[in-house]
C-alpha cells in the first residue's frame, strides 16, 4: 500500500508556493471555494472510528451539498465495508491506496490512518496534486516530516491539518486576550493536561501505546497541546528538554491477558472494559479482527507497550517565553489547567476540574432554586478564565459560553471553515497548514529525543524549518 511517485495531473490551481525552510502556514482557505463549481470529490484512507465518524458520516450529512465520497480505502476489507455502510457512502472501496487514487482521481484526500503511516498517504496525494486534509499528528518523526514538507513544496496542491482544539470558544477567547496583550508581555506559561483512567487507558489499549505506531503520546496526543501553545504564543519553539517514563501501564503489572473479552483476571482488574456493550465497536473492530489481527480491547498490561505514561516538558520559545508542560494519563478526572504569566498580570484558565465544575452548579443554584434541569445546564455551560492584574487585590472572571457539539462547537467551526466557508476571514489564524502541523509535532519529537539522550534538543536541528520569534514569519 506504500504510494509510489506518479506523474502529476496536468491542471493548474491558484495556490501559493513556499520554501520548506521558511514556509508560511497554508490556511484552510487554501481549499478555496471561489473556483469550485461542482461537488468536491473526496477520498478517505483509514476507516477506523475517527475516519468513519468525524471525517466520514459527519461531513457527508453536514456538507452533502458540497462534497461526495468517491473512494474509501483501508487494509482491512471488513472494516472497509462496514465503514462504507456507516458513512452512507455510495462509492467504490479499495484495499490498495494507489489503485484508489489512480482510479477515482479525487479532488481531496482525507487521511485518518495509523499515525506512523500518515506521511505515505499525504505524500501520495500531494504528488498527484490532490489537496490533502490529514488528521493530527501530521506524522511521527523528523525524517517523515521533512519528506512531507518537501512533497508540498513541489506540489500544486495544499495540505492542512485538522486542529479542532483551536476552534473551541474557550481557547479562542484566550487567543484573543493574548493578541490584545491583556497582561502585557508574556514571560512564561504553566500548562498541565490530565487524562482520566478511562480516556487515558484507552490509548494504551490501542496502537497508540506503541511508539512505532504513534510516536508516543508526546506526538499523538500532545500535538494538540503544543499546537495550541504555538498558536497562543504566536511564536516558534527553539529548544526542548523533557523527562518521562512508563511506570503504570505495560509490563508494570502482576497479571495480563490477551484481551479484555477473554481475560481470566477481569473480575479483579479495575481497568476491565467490556467492548461488547458498544455495538459500533463490535461491528467495526471485533467482527473484523480476522483480517488484520487488530484487537480494540487489547490488554493494558501487555509487554509490547512502550509509550510513556507520564511526561514533563520544558520548552523555550523564540520570543523568550518559557513553558512548563505535563501530561498525566491516569488521573481521576479529565481536564486541563493553564496559566499565562505577563509583566502586567496573570491569566488562569481550566476546564474539567471537578470542584470548579461543582462551584458553577452551586452558584447557579444559589441564584435560582427553581431552575429546571435544562435551565441549569444552560446556566453552567461555560468555561472560566480568571485575570488578575499586578498590584491589584481583585480578579476579573470571564465566562466563555459553549455551544452544542464537540469542543464547545469548535468541531463544527473547523469543518465549516474547511468545507463551507473556506474563503472566510480568519483574523485569529485558526486554520492550520503544513508548517503548523510540523511545528506541533517537532516539539513532541524533540521531547522524545531529549528523553532518550538526557539532553536538550534544538528544533532547528530536526528539519529545514527555521524557528522565528513570530510564528511563521
Amino acid at each position: 500500500m506504500s504510494p509510489k511517485k506518479f506523474t502529476r495531473k496536468d491542471f493548474l490551481k491558484n495556490t501559493t508556493g513556499a520554501l520548506a525552510g521558511s514556509m508560511l502556514a497554508k490556511p484552510a482557505g487554501a481549499f478555496s471555494k471561489s473556483t469550485q463549481t461542482q461537488k468536491r470529490r473526496v477520498a478517505l484512507v483509514g476507516t477506523g472510528i475517527r475516519g468513519i465518524t468525524f471525517w466520514g458520516r459527519t461531513i457527508r450529512e453536514r456538507y452533502g451539498d458540497l462534497i461526495e465520497f468517491v473512494g474509501l480505502c483501508d487494509i482491512n476489507p471488513g472494516r472497509l465495508e462496514y465503514g462504507k455502510e456507516f458513512i452512507g457512502a455510495d462509492c467504490p472501496t479499495f484495499t490498495d491506496f494507489d489503485e484508489m487514487m489512480d482510479t477515482v482521481k479525487p479532488d481531496l484526500l482525507i487521511v485518518t490512518t495509523v499515525d506512523a503511516t500518515h506521511h505515505m498517504f499525504i505524500i501520495g496525494g500531494l504528488e498527484r496534486n490532490v489537496d490533502v486534509l490529514t488528521e493530527k499528528p501530521m506524522t511521527t518523526d523528523e525524517i517523515k516530516c521533512q519528506r512531507v514538507l518537501d512533497a508540498e513544496e513541489k506540489s500544486e496542491a495544499d495540505l492542512i491539518v485538522g486542529f479542532n482544539y483551536r476552534y473551541s470558544p474557550h481557547h479562542t477567547k484566550l487567543k484573543e486576550m493574548l493578541v490584545n496583550r491583556r497582561v502585557g508581555k508574556l514571560t512564561s506559561v504553566d500548562f498541565h493536561w490530565y487524562l482520566n483512567v478511562y480516556h487515558g487507558a484507552s490509548y494504551f489499549r490501542r496502537w497508540h501505546g506503541e511508539i512505532s505506531s504513534s510516536g508516543s503520546l508526546l506526538v499523538h496526543k500532545a500535538t494538540h497541546h503544543f499546537d495550541l501553545l504555538n498558536w497562543w504564543l504566536d511564536s516558534d519553539p527553539v529548544e526542548v528538554y523533557a523527562e518521562a517514563s512508563l511506570e503504570h501501564y505495560g509490563s508494570n503489572h502482576p497479571f495480563r491477558g490477551n484481551k479484555c473479552r477473554t481475560c481470566p483476571h477481569k473480575d479483579k482488574c479495575q481497568f476491565y472494559w467490556d467492548i461488547t456493550q458498544n455495538d459500533t465497536y463490535m461491528d467495526l473492530y471485533v467482527a473484523n479482527e480476522e483480517h488484520d489481527g487488530y484487537i480494540r480491547d487489547n490488554c493494558l498490561w501487555r509487554h509490547e507497550i512502550d509509550s510513556y505514561d507520564k511526561m514533563s516538558v520544558q520548552i523555550q520559545y523564540a520570543n523568550d517565553v518559557q513553558v512548563t508542560y505535563s501530561l498525566t494519563t491516569y488521573s481521576p478526572y479529565e481536564g486541563m489547567e493553564i496559566a499565562f504569566n505577563g509583566f502586567n498580570g496573570r491569566i488562569d484558565a481550566w476546564h474539567g476540574i471537578p470542584w470548579r465544575e461543582q462551584d458553577k452548579v452551586n452558584q447557579a443554584e444559589l441564584h435560582s432554586q427553581e431552575m429546571s434541569q435544562e435551565e441549569m445546564e444552560k446556566a453552567t455551560n461555560y468555561e472560566e478564565i480568571m485575570v488578575m492584574d499586578n498590584f491589584s487585590s481583585q480578579h476579573e472572571q470571564i465566562k466563555v459560553f459553549q455551544e452544542s457539539g464537540g469542543h464547545g462547537g469548535g468541531d463544527v467551526r473547523l469543518q465549516d471553515q474547511i468545507f463551507r466557508n473556506p474563503d472566510m476571514e480568519d483574523p485569529l489564524e485558526h486554520s492550520a497548514g503544513s508548517r503548523d502541523g510540523a511545528m506541533s509535532i517537532l516539539v513532541g519529537i524533540a521531547a522524545r529525543k531529549s528523553i532518550e539522550s538526557g539532553e536538550p534538543v534544538r528544533v532547528e536541528d530536526l528539519t529545514s524549518i527555521t524557528p522565528h520569534p513570530s510564528r511563521g514569519a
